[in-house]
């Protein structure tokens, strides 16, 4: 297993679970404010996670994709 397409494709991953997760959150962001305080600054920060969200998971997917494979050539090498 390669490192860098595994941590890419972890990284891919991580990325479109982050923009779900985005929509969800700033869709209910939108939607609590509404029912509440109404629109506001919080409002904005609600939608800053459609970007923000999608960046960190796709940090930590290519991370955990990296120590993954290099964990797995690691065990691979030892048992050969």
């Amino acid at each position: 297993m390669k490192i860098l397409p595994t941590a890419r494709r972890l990284a891919r991953w991580g990325a479109y679970l982050g923009l779900v997760c985005g929509v969800l959150y700033s869709i209910g962001g939108v939607v609590v404010d509404l029912l509440t305080i109404g629109l506001n600054w919080g409002t904005v920060l609600a939608f800053g996670a459609l970007l923000g969200m999608p960046v960190i998971f796709a940090m930590f997917g290519f991370f955990l994709g990296a120590l993954i494979a290099f964990i797995t050539q690691s065990v691979a090498k030892r048992d050969t």
